[in-house]
């Protein structure tokens, strides 16, 4: 199975981005690239190309949903996990988030210090032949 190594997150929260970041590159050890909205992750994932994609729901323009679907519809996505971050944690709404087609999804506030072993789980899971 690959390594987890390049995450793309897409969050329009500047303090939240601060924290994936912080969580991600100095606890986790990934390599990472924010954006700050699901535009941005249009424009930059290709030249990224993350291994996973963090996608935030609720953003002003594209939701995380919306950027999804735009990634997929114009073939940017490849082979990255995707996994969404909310924070609306009511059963049917992570249904509805788990039926775009995402791995695995993170309920904010999110612990800084085991997000990255959360990841780490959800991409084993999204592999080929993962749990």
């Amino acid at each position: 199975m690959p390594e987890l190594r390049r995450v793309m997150c897409v969050e329009d929260d500047a303090d939240i981005r601060t924290v994936l970041a912080f969580s991600l590159q100095d606890v986790g050890g990934y390599t990472v690239h924010m954006c700050a909205s699901g535009e941005a992750a249009l424009r930059d994932i290709q030249a990224f190309a993350p291994d996973m994609l963090v996608l935030d729901v609720m953003m002003p323009g594209l939701s995380g949903p919306q950027t999804l679907q735009q990634l997929r519809d114009q073939g940017l996505l490849g082979s990255a996990v995707v996994v969404f971050l909310t924070a609306k944690a009511m059963p049917s709404e992570l249904e509805a988030l788990t039926s775009h087609g995402s791995t695995g999804i993170i309920v904010k506030p999110f612990d800084p210090m085991t997000l990255p072993d959360a990841l780490q789980l959800y991409w084993q899971h999204g592999q080929p032949g993962g749990y």
